[in-house]
């Protein structure tokens, strides 16, 4: 069983979905793509893209946001977006969570933010709007692990 389910729900920058796949090997997680993607997953692209690692990536793609919610039905679902007020420290995360991130340019849709918790990395105020992508899934990620792992932190 997967660490996390790590979802990238409709993301649409190549580059943070490789280094979230790239995350998840390394620390045991699944990675979820929600559809529509703004690339392509096939083998040439990842072949040309460099990514070596990721036949490694337990990789399962929903064909779209139903699709996934199906799936996710029954299950611990965390939202992360820079648009709420409880922080990633609050979470209750547990081993299999699900722990699901919105695309690059929008985040997560209203609709989706009102399905379930939802948790944001805090930052400073000023002039940046969010995080990068990949830096928001691995500071989560780790303070998951943190968690459900805490041998690998001693």
């Amino acid at each position: 069983m997967p660490v996390f389910h790590i979802v990238l729900y409709q993301p649409e920058i190549p580059p943070n979905t490789g280094n979230v796949g790239r995350l998840c090997v390394a620390v045991g997680a699944a990675l979820h793509l929600v559809h529509p993607l703004g690339f392509s997953t096939s083998d040439k692209a990842v072949r040309r893209a460099g990514l070596d690692y990721w036949r490694h990536v337990d990789l399962a793609e929903h064909p779209d946001g139903d699709a996934f919610w199906a799936w996710a039905e029954g299950r611990r679902v965390h939202l992360f977006s820079a648009r709420t007020e409880r922080t990633h420290v609050d979470c209750d995360y547990a081993e299999g969570d699900v722990l699901v991130f919105g695309c690059e340019p929008r985040g997560l849709p209203a609709d989706v933010l009102a399905r379930h918790p939802a948790y944001r990395v805090p930052m400073m105020p000023g002039p940046i709007r969010s995080l990068n992508l990949g830096n928001v899934v691995s500071v989560v990620t780790y303070e998951g692990l943190r968690h459900v792992r805490p041998s690998w932190f001693v």
